[in-house]
């Protein structure tokens, strides 16, 4: 009596707990009900596990002798449900590969109410089962241990009657098409759930809670059998509740960000002329990456092409005093956004009307004088104060000048200011009178430590290295160069002078133009992986273009450049009888001193099919000669950093340079016992040395072509983007302003 006290008490608190797990899982299994099909196999593999452990509750709750009575008159309830369900069989035949569900349901609404002990038969398959299922079974056998006597038990009679037809529907479910969704089955035995709900309600929700653990249990064995090549069990995807889509956090600068502003006087692809517009592009363009931000500020030239012009934004003008007489001009300020970067145009018919930006010194030292100080002055305009002022060239040198002088009272005073010299030999050098009065700068500047030179002359580059923070140049070792006398150009004491300040970065190219994998001026496109065998069609193409022999095993030279004496042309005019031969072929583009046009010309008449000489610059046909030719020569005087080099280095065209400048910097002699390096150099600016490099060039292409085709994909495997530069320009920003 005692026993049965303590197991009805305990009931109560079971079946609330068994009522909020019928709740809990009753989402998951309405879901899987209208998704997932059930195939016969899986669901015979399912129900196996759950009979096993609703028979063993049944066995564990059987031994309560006062239920007997409540016993036989719920196994004629039970009775009816199953001649309903039966009924409802005949009735839906489409139904019948999903009828052990419904029979599985049967029995174990059965099961928990009835709470007999099952017979050993039962209890023997249960302990077949998966851990996961005995794991689910002994919490179930747990729990309904401590229901009360008048739910327990049900005839074992019936339960036997209940397992033939779940079987025998079982062997025939294993021929038949796959289950139907669960929803279906639910829909057709509305009877069976109507008689059960109306004759014992506190008996139909425990059923249901038993329904909704049998999916839940076929969830678990489900997980075991994903591996298969079935569809997911429909148990599996109830039971994944959506997660939720994690946006990626905000990525954290490695750096403190800064604000720089660019002053040049050219910039591509507005107006270029050189290396200069290339650096103006790309670096402010790497260092948006860099978390910096960044405004390039240029003059608004007439020839800028009107697809720019006409996206500008006016931003607003005003007049400026310019001359020391006090003559004051208009300043107008227009703005183009574009790839992160923000530029904005000095605006002023009377100086930047020209065809062309650089026209002649009488014109260009009041036109630079006005852009210096107009560029400052739209800044203070614009109240847009950077932390770094970084200017470029003569152009822009007395921006420096005009900031410590005549701007040292307005805000822009706290920005540091960094002048690079791209090529030392152009200064900005004319008579005292002249650039004092249309700079307007006082007459304190002109002595010999800032811009006064010689005599009378005034050098604008000058005064702008004096009045900077720190001086750059385009390589280390142009660095160092530049303060020697060979290199120094009458600056070199100046230079060592203001050593403590001089740094040296290595420019880059911009790898998003220079792509050989998508550069639509190519005739074939080609990377790392088949540069082989797509130079030798770009060769081709190239030699049928300019009507050169097409000859797969002719040594093609290409050679990109200014047509002047800084680009070593007088030694290549010396040795050209040397170089072509039978086997080598020489490309020249570009145009420069007459001298030098002359001479090519004639060398292609001289040796028609072998030379072609363009007297031109054209972009798409430079392109084309990176790609289709072997070698590159660039046997420059001086060379502060060049970019042909590290072009054809990406192209897979192997360099010979002179080793100075940024050409030792960047090309890596060629050493034929370890067979490193990445191209042919020579140090003495002379003719022979310059035909020894070719020569020995030559000889590894025709003899010893393996590890020149190495040579080559290492070229293309070395790393000349930005990237690195605009960290080294970012660090020292970084330095400036701490």
């Amino acid at each position: 009596m005692a026993n049965r006290t303590k197991k009805a008490s305990t009931a109560a608190k079971t079946t609330g707990r068994r009522k909020t797990t019928a709740k809990t899982t009753a989402a998951k299994t309405t879901a899987a009900k209208t998704t997932v099909t059930v195939t016969a196999a899986e669901t015979e593999a399912a129900v196996k596990p759950e009979e096993a452990a609703v028979k063993e509750t049944e066995a564990v709750k059987a031994e309560s002798p006062a239920a007997e009575a409540v016993k036989e008159a719920e196994a004629v309830k039970e009775a009816e449900t199953v001649k309903a369900v039966e009924t409802e069989k005949a009735e839906s035949p489409k139904a019948e590969p999903a009828e052990e569900v419904k029979t599985e349901k049967e029995e174990a609404s059965a099961a928990e109410p009835a709470k007999k002990k099952a017979p050993a038969r039962k209890r023997t398959t249960a302990k077949k089962t998966a851990p996961k299922a005995e794991a689910v079974k002994e919490e179930k056998a747990e729990e309904t241990s401590e229901k009360a006597p008048a739910k327990t038990e049900k005839a074992p009679a019936q339960k036997r009657t209940t397992a033939r037809k779940t079987a025998a529907s079982k062997k025939a479910a294993a021929k038949a098409e796959p289950a139907e969704e669960v929803k279906t089955v639910k829909e057709e035995a509305p009877a069976a759930e109507e008689v059960k709900a109306a004759e014992e309600a506190p008996v139909t929700e425990d059923v249901e809670a038993v329904k909704e653990e049998v999916p839940a249990a076929a969830e678990v064995k489900a997980a075991e059998d994903a591996k298969t090549e079935t569809e997911a069990p429909a148990a599996e995807e109830a039971a994944a509740e959506p997660e939720a889509v994690e946006e990626p956090a905000p990525e954290i600068p490695a750096t403190p960000r800064r604000s720089i502003a660019f002053i040049g006087s050219e910039c591509y692809p507005f107006v270029k002329t050189g290396g200069l517009g290339d650096v103006m592009y790309a670096l402010p363009k790497a260092l948006v990456k860099q978390n910096c931000d960044v405004k390039v500020i240029l003059p608004r030239y007439k020839c800028i092409p009107w697809e720019y012009q006409e996206k500008m934004i006016y931003r607003g003008s005003f007049q400026m005093n310019l001359c020391a007489d006090g003559r004051s001009y208009y300043v107008g300020i227009m703005e183009y956004v574009w790839d992160g970067v923000v530029y904005d145009f000095i605006d002023n018919e009377e100086f930047f009307s020209a065809g062309n930006p650089y026209t002649n010194l009488i014109d260009d030292i009041p036109k630079y004088c006005y852009f210096a100080k107009a560029a400052l002055a739209a800044l203070n305009y614009m109240d847009w104060i950077p932390d770094i002022i970084h200017c470029h060239d003569w152009q822009a040198a007395l921006v420096p000048v005009y900031l410590r002088t005549m701007f040292v009272n307005t805000k822009l005073t706290s920005a540091k200011t960094i002048l690079t010299i791209h090529n030392l030999r152009f200064q900005g050098i004319y008579d005292i009178p002249t650039i004092r009065y249309w700079s307007g700068l006082p007459d304190y500047v002109f002595n010999k430590d800032a811009l006064k030179v010689g005599y009378k002359d005034a050098n604008m580059l000058k005064g702008g290295l004096t009045y900077s923070n720190v001086i750059t140049t385009v390589s280390g070792t142009y660095a160092g160069e530049i303060q020697t006398a060979y290199y120094g150009e009458k600056l070199d004491a100046h230079m060592r002078y203001h050593s403590g300040k001089l740094r040296g970065i290595v420019n880059g190219i911009d790898c998003d133009i220079w792509n050989t994998a998508t550069d639509s001026r190519l005739y074939a496109n080609y990377d790392i992986s088949n540069v082989l065998d797509k130079k030798r069609e770009n060769k081709r193409k190239l030699q049928e273009e300019l009507g050169l022999v097409q000859d797969d095993h002719k040594f093609v030279i290409g050679l990109i450049s200014r047509l002047t004496n800084q680009k070593g042309l007088d030694l290549v005019n010396a040795i050209m009888p040397y170089i072509v031969d039978e086997h080598t072929q020489v490309v020249v583009l570009g145009t420069g001193d007459a001298v030098y046009e002359d001479s090519f010309r004639y060398y292609e008449g001289a040796y028609k099919g072998n030379v072609c000489s363009n007297i031109m610059y054209d972009e798409t046909r430079a392109h084309r000669i990176y790609a289709g030719a072997d070698a590159l020569l660039v046997p420059s005087q001086f060379e502060p950093c060049g970019l042909t080099q590290l072009i054809a280095m990406h192209y897979g065209t192997v360099p010979i340079v002179r080793e100075t400048g940024g050409l030792k910097d960047t090309v890596e002699p060629y050493n034929m016992f370890f067979h490193t390096g990445n191209g042919f150099t020579f140090d003495r600016y002379e003719a022979g040395l310059l035909l020894d490099a070719i020569n020995r060039a030559k000889t590894v292409f025709f003899t010893d072509r393996w590890h020149w085709d190495e040579m080559v994909q290492r070229d293309m495997d070395k790393d000349v983007s930005w990237e690195n530069s605009a960290k080294q320009y970012k660090d020292l920003y970084l330095e400036l302003t701490r």
